[in-house]
């Protein structure tokens, strides 16, 4: 028998109901909850990306992650009377979610000690990743924050190819953008730098990375475990 240390949140969610809530096909660019909603679900990512992210009062939408493929996608204070959802939620692609009703969900993690533990887990790495991706944009610019866009999007959806690391996730130069927190004319004058020093290449709206040892290089990575290096 596997011990509770063997299990993610996600499988134990998974495991405990999946049998309970039935599996929900969502097309791409369906919102699931947009920020300030009243909160009435937690979701299980099966298939496909869910983008979370803000419209500043400016009309901006910064994009803040992507979830891509058995994800937990909890964004909300816990046992708070009445929450609201912080952020929106969005599918980048076509999606299996499984939906779970909040007072099941918080009511099944305080009362099974392995939940809970697996869910304290999965928040403390949510929350390096926050500070990673904080210090990545305080210390290094538009410029060194897109790189380390560049290299999370590589570890989240990096496949290995002849030409170098194909990011198999279609992106525009806007989408890009909301993923850095820049503008749109900053971002392609950053790309056309490395597409003309060869560090990267732009096909059918995906980007390949040619030199990923420059990014890490100019952002001085420190080489984190793709657990926390990514774009989730």
């Amino acid at each position: 028998m596997q011990t509770s240390t063997s299990f993610n949140i996600y499988s134990i969610l998974l495991h405990f109901f999946q049998e309970k809530e039935s599996v929900q096909k969502i097309k791409a660019g369906s919102v699931l909850f947009q920020e300030k909603e009243p909160v009435e679900y937690i979701f299980l990512l099966l298939k496909g990306s869910v983008a979370l992210g803000r419209v500043h009062i400016t009309g901006k939408d910064f994009t803040l992650k992507v979830l891509n493929n058995r994800e937990l996608i909890v964004e909300y204070q816990l046992f708070k009377p009445n929450p609201h959802y912080i952020f929106y939620a969005k599918a980048v692609t076509d999606c299996e979610i499984v939906f779970i009703k909040k007072d099941e969900f918080e009511k099944f993690i305080q009362i099974d000690p392995d939940a809970m533990n697996a869910f304290v887990t999965w928040l403390s790495t949510g929350y390096l990743k926050a500070q990673m991706k904080c210090q990545d944009l305080i210390m290094n610019g538009k410029k060194g924050g897109l790189y380390s866009v560049l290299i999370r999007l590589c570890n989240s959806y990096g496949v290995i190819t002849e030409d170098g690391i194909l990011i198999d996730l279609p992106l525009t130069h806007q989408e890009l953008a909301n993923l850095t927190y820049g503008t749109r004319e900053v971002i392609q004058r950053a790309l056309k730098e490395l597409r003309e020093k060869g560090i990267i290449s732009y096909d059918q709206q995906k980007f390949t990375v040619k030199k990923l040892s420059y990014l890490k290089e100019e952002v001085d990575c420190q080489n984190c475990s793709k657990e926390i290096c990514g774009i989730n």
